[in-house]
């Protein structure tokens, strides 16, 4: 990607943001703002960059919009009312005020809107405030175009039918639903660290995204204990990923991993600011997996690791949380320090939540834990079971692997 690109890609929100502010129409506003940014992308490399990038693209953007303003105005046969009014509300103020406020968080908060499914609002989020095109988006997620553009047209419309007025939050409405939003970028990060199906294990545009999408909702909300939580956790796991695949795409689990290839700098950022947070008093969700992030990346060999604190943290999770992931990988550190059998009682317990039924996780769990225990048979079962469960074709063979290795050894 062009430094060009990067800067338009990062300016995106901000200039959807001024142009909907203004003119209300999701839809419309998406388009004069997609309509700047490819004249950008003609004009910059050539002419050089304007002054202020960002008032440059809103002054254009809203230029758009008038005209699409004059068209409707012409088709309703409203234009000399209406034509005045949307000439003075668009480029004139487009060099002040908007090209100094900064919209991202509110189009966040718009793009979770409560009424969207999360696979709506992750598409949305993306489309709007990450700008990724819907090519891009679709085959992040393996769906034809089409269908992409279909979910994303569906989620501006039901926006749209809310009637919800674009505008910044005050603290109620911003602690209500900053939640969600974190949420959703949780979301769009874990897809791309771990692909939930096809042929590669991660998907570096999504997590990237998710951690630069991140990064701005911190230096708008620099206080806040779960963004800078969830900051740290996006880096303290990031900072694996490169030695979380081999040559060939292959997964290598954490404890086979060459540490060496974990990527110190976003290691000491994530320490930093989960450390940071922690000693301010109020422990949320997103900081306590920051924390176990953290002991796992500061044992300089898988056989430093500080189990025990890692247990004792995913218990105060689990306390606070009634996600089955959570009680999953505590049944796991639980294991890791009182030995497999109290894991896999952990996982009898968890057989009758409806939420693993069928997860491919619950099955390479107990086959881990089993393979512990020296049951290589009941192990190499599981193994081979999750492996059909998983859409990861990476996942898959890693587990495959795993139950072919274990058949030797018996």
């Amino acid at each position: 990607m062009t430094d060009t690109e990067h800067l338009l890609r990062d300016l995106t929100p901000q200039v959807l943001g001024a142009v909907l502010r203004r003119f209300r129409d999701f839809a419309a506003a998406e388009d004069a703002v997609q309509e700047a940014l490819l004249a950008a992308s003609l004009q910059w490399p050539r002419d050089g960059l304007p002054d202020n990038p960002l008032a440059w693209l809103i002054q254009v953007a809203s230029r758009r919009m008038t005209d699409y303003l004059r068209s409707e105005i012409a088709r309703r046969r409203r234009e000399a009312e209406v034509a005045v009014t949307a000439e003075q509300a668009a480029p004139a103020a487009a060099m002040g005020e908007d090209a100094e406020q900064d919209d991202t968080l509110t189009l966040l908060f718009m793009c979770c809107h409560a009424s969207l499914t999360p696979s709506s609002a992750i598409a949305l989020t993306l489309r709007a405030v990450g700008g990724l095109t819907t090519a891009e988006i679709a085959n992040a997620f393996l769906v034809p175009e089409a269908t992409m553009a279909q979910r994303i047209t569906r989620a501006k419309q039901t926006i749209k039918a809310s009637s919800e007025a674009f505008h910044p939050l005050n603290s109620a409405e911003r602690a209500e639903r900053l939640r969600s939003v974190l949420h959703v970028l949780y979301l769009i990060f874990n897809e791309g660290y771990t692909s939930s199906a096809g042929p590669q294990l991660q998907r570096t545009e999504l997590s990237s995204e998710a951690i630069r999408l991140t990064r701005a909702v911190h230096r708008l909300l620099p206080d806040d204990g779960e963004v800078a939580g969830l900051l740290a956790l996006m880096l303290l796991t990031d900072a694996r990923r490169k030695a979380r695949t081999g040559p060939d795409g292959e997964l290598i689990a954490l404890m086979e991993q060459d540490r060496s290839l974990w990527d110190q700098k976003e290691i000491d950022e994530g320490v930093a600011l989960v450390s940071a947070t922690l000693s301010k008093g109020s422990i949320g969700m997103y900081q306590l997996q920051a924390a176990i992030a953290a002991v796992h990346d500061e044992a300089v060999r898988a056989t430093d690791t500080d189990w025990p604190q890692i247990l004792a943290l995913y218990e105060l999770l689990k306390r606070m949380s009634d996600n089955p992931m959570v009680a999953l990988n505590h049944a796991i550190a639980a294991a890791m320090v009182r030995g497999p059998s109290t894991g896999l009682a952990l996982l009898r317990e968890l057989d009758a939540d409806a939420r693993l039924a069928g997860h491919h996780r619950m099955d390479a769990v107990r086959a881990h834990l089993l393979e512990m225990a020296g049951d290589y048979a009941a192990a190499i079962r599981h193994y081979r079971t999750a492996a059909g469960k998983t859409n990861s074709i990476p996942e898959r063979n890693y587990l495959v692997t795993k139950a072919a290795r274990l058949g030797e050894k018996g």
